[in-house]
């Protein structure tokens, strides 16, 4: 039997990166139909690129990669190079990708294979969600051929861009609120919860320690990643947000949330791209999202070092 039908729309980045590694390992769970990629830690001409070197490391020339937005809707692009590095994946030595990028715009993928679709697709969104709400405008019975979309977004508390937002409801939030008031099956993984998985000395060392090239890279990709949100949030290590959609996707025992009703700030330039999570369910206010809470950080480490063993 085939897994789950997947589509990955993300940034990469090196939370991405490793989120990447851990679908890409996990074949008997997905199938994965492609990866579009979006402007956001880097630009798009980086992004694209950085997500055909990762399925060339896995060695999955089978995933074809698209080039989706390289804007947000709304404002100029801001970029996380501060975080990521240059290129977005510095500090790794990452192989030449021989995987071309594909020709059809990602937009255009994520509406054709939607609504082609013989089961409905699961969407992991890992970065801005320029590229899905743009989707969403174009043919809004789009939402009938996706099963699930699962994003790392938004947080309960204080952000990480700005004190009221979370980097990738801050780059694009007008994206943000169209995907939310979409009416889809969704599930937002917060700062809240991915500030919960950290990335301490030797956890990094259990993947150099697998003696593969992935390993490797992804040790060396987590050497200095996060280690400024760490020192910033009194974190015992640097954060590892995106591969926790892909965990969840894998064992959502692993985390625990419950039904909010979310909402995301457009318009103050105070609390641009905050969100505003209600569990008080009304009238005015019904539940249109799951929010995790909490999530066993041991748990999803040991699922990432035993899965990326395989490649």
């Amino acid at each position: 039997m085939t897994g789950r039908p997947l589509i990955i729309d993300c940034d990469p980045g090196v939370d991405d990166a490793i989120a990447l590694l851990l679908a890409l390992a996990s074949p008997d769970a997905f199938d994965l139909l492609g990866i579009t990629t979006v402007a956001g830690n880097v630009p798009l001409p980086l992004t694209q690129y950085n997500a055909r070197r990762i399925c060339q490391l896995a060695q999955r020339w089978d995933v074809p990669v698209f080039a989706g937005c390289p804007r947000p809707m709304i404002y100029p692009l801001l970029t996380a190079k501060p975080i990521h590095g240059i290129t977005g994946l510095d500090g790794a030595a990452l192989p030449e990708p021989s995987l071309p990028l594909q020709a059809q715009h990602g937009v255009a993928f994520l509406i054709n294979q939607l609504l082609a679709a013989p089961e409905p697709i699961t969407l992991a969104c890992l970065g801005p969600l320029t590229n899905l709400a743009i989707a969403l405008i174009q043919c809004p019975d789009l939402a009938l051929g996706i099963d699930q979309v699962v994003i790392m977004g938004g947080s309960l508390g204080p952000g990480n861009v700005t004190p009221s937002a979370e980097f990738n409801c801050y780059v694009d939030p007008h994206a943000a609120r169209v995907v939310v008031e979409a009416g889809l099956n969704l599930t937002c993984i917060p700062l809240d919860v991915t500030h919960q998985v950290v990335t301490t000395p030797e956890r990094r060392m259990a993947f150099a320690a697998l003696g593969t090239a992935v390993g490797q890279a992804t040790a060396a990709l987590l050497q200095d990643y996060g280690q400024r949100d760490a020192e910033r949030h009194g974190l015992a290590g640097s954060p590892l947000h995106d591969p926790c959609v892909i965990a969840y996707l894998l064992e959502p025992a692993l985390f625990t949330g419950r039904p909010m009703h979310l909402a995301i700030e457009t318009e103050s330039s105070l609390c641009r791209g905050r969100t505003v999570a209600t569990p008080d369910l009304t009238e005015l206010t019904p539940a249109n999202a799951t929010v995790l809470e909490t999530a066993q950080a041991d748990g999803i480490y040991q699922l990432l070092t035993e899965r990326l063993a395989k490649l």
